[in-house]
């Protein structure tokens, strides 16, 4: 991947991240007991931030010091 998708695919992870996490606390917010569903949204969102995680990595060059 090139540094323009890598850049795109960054803004579409990061965006699904904070709808997750809108969702979450709406969730937390309505007093839903379905535990089953947040837990699958907060996996979601873990896995989306070790993606995200990742691709900054190849965006950034490593400095050796």
């Amino acid at each position: 991947m090139d540094e323009v998708a890598i850049a795109t695919r960054l803004d579409q992870l990061r965006t699904e991240h904070r709808d997750l996490d809108t969702a979450i606390g709406a969730l937390l917010d309505s007093g839903s007991t379905d535990q089953m569903r947040m837990a699958r949204l907060k996996k979601r969102k873990l896995r989306l931030r070790d993606e995200i995680a990742m691709l900054e990595d190849h965006l950034i060059p490593d400095i050796i010091a």
